[in-house]
């Protein structure tokens, strides 16, 4: 049996696998032996053949930011005639949009704008929770320490428990790229060390909150570094279970590949194969994590239906609206129909869940449809 073999055997029997078996499989090009053992591993998460999805829209509430990442093609300086803060009264009517086609989740993020004070995010998810029942997965590690900047003297827990208690529900993974601070100096030197990330995961699951993770591929990370920033995801996640935290931690993980259009840096594009092949061993590699999700918005449809059989058994969100990967030119546009009969040309039945993932709506019968659609903008 060959070191590959073993590997997978060894995770597939459920034991885990170490860093250096981690770069040996990210070394390896038997790609379809990989996400083969990944799937076998998703389908003891999930035995049946559902594959869910969140009707969700992204609301970008400011452009304006001063960490400058070299990858970002969205973001505008302070002072640029580019740069914006949506007024609440369009977040209200596109949140209200969203519950018009049974939409359940809000994804809220923006740039680091130095020029909004603390009380602009506490109150803005007073406002929202007013007048709208939505759960707010909102609101970035980068963004959430900017908020600590200028909340002129409160501890990070205090900022986190501010927000939590104005309505902040949850937090998206965003902002991870690749944890391990060599390649963070290269592409986002302002933006915070990997700590930086953890630590704000790891307060909001102190305080009972559930969270994703992310990461981003195509910087020209080493796979050294591929492995340590799987190897802390799950580290994390093992301290959320060793300290009976009342909390899931990190619900989901989500891998997706630098789109390097429009921005300072030059890469070649990742090829599908480098994505399915990070799917899997992620998949494989972070054994505490339930739920992964597929990056159709970067890779396309045809892409997203192959993850279904790399390790993935959630298809994310209907991205109603999607502005910061799209500035690079990478969204593939896909409506609410659409997600429905991608998942079953993948041979997988369409389930809606929430954020908890916790399933509302099952499409068993092929004719059936949501019917009140609703195509995503820009």
């Amino acid at each position: 049996m060959n070191s590959i073999d073993r590997i997978l055997q060894k995770s597939i029997s459920g034991q885990r696998i170490d860093v250096e078996e981690c770069i040996t499989l990210f070394e390896s090009d038997q790609i379809e032996k990989i996400g083969h053992a990944a799937n076998q591993i998703m389908l003891k998460w999930h035995p049946e053949p559902i594959t869910t999805f969140v009707i969700g829209r992204n609301v970008n509430y400011t452009n304006i930011c001063d960490v400058y990442c070299r990858f970002c093609a969205f973001y505008r300086a302070p002072g640029s005639k580019e740069g914006y803060v949506l007024p609440d009264e369009t977040i209200f009517q596109k949140i209200q949009e969203t519950l018009d086609v049974g939409g359940t989740e809000i994804l809220m993020q923006g740039g680091t704008n130095p020029d909004l004070p603390f009380s602009y995010y506490t109150n803005l998810l007073r406002e929202i929770k007013k007048r709208f029942e939505i759960t707010m997965h909102s609101f970035s590690p980068a963004e959430i320490m900017k908020m600590k900047d200028v909340s002129e003297g409160l501890s990070l827990e205090e900022v986190v428990r501010a927000l939590r208690d104005a309505g902040l529900d949850s937090l998206p993974g965003g902002g991870a790229e690749i944890l391990d601070d060599r390649t963070r100096r290269k592409i986002s030197r302002m933006k915070g060390s990997w700590r930086d990330w953890m630590d704000v995961m790891q307060t909001a699951h102190k305080l009972g909150m559930n969270t994703t993770a992310t990461m981003v591929i195509g910087f020209g990370e080493s796979m050294e570094e591929r492995a340590l920033h799987l190897l802390r995801i799950r580290d994390a996640q093992d301290d959320v279970q060793l300290q009976k935290l009342p909390t899931a931690g990190f619900l989901a993980f989500i891998p997706w590949t630098f789109q390097p259009d429009n921005t300072n840096m030059k890469a070649d594009k990742v090829k599908p194969e480098e994505y399915l092949k990070t799917l899997a061993i992620s998949r494989i590699m972070l054994d505490n994590i339930p739920n992964f999700q597929s990056s159709w918005v970067t890779m396309g449809p045809e892409v997203g239906k192959k993850s279904l059989h790399y390790g993935c058994n959630d298809f994310g969100s209907t991205m109603i609206e999607e502005n910061v990967v799209s500035a690079a030119g990478a969204t593939h546009k896909v409506n609410i129909t659409s997600t429905l009969q991608i998942i079953r040309e993948a041979g997988k039945v369409p389930a809606q869940r929430n954020t908890r993932y916790e399933t509302l709506r099952v499409f068993s019968d092929e004719s059936e449809v949501i019917t009140n659609d609703f195509v995503m903008q820009n």
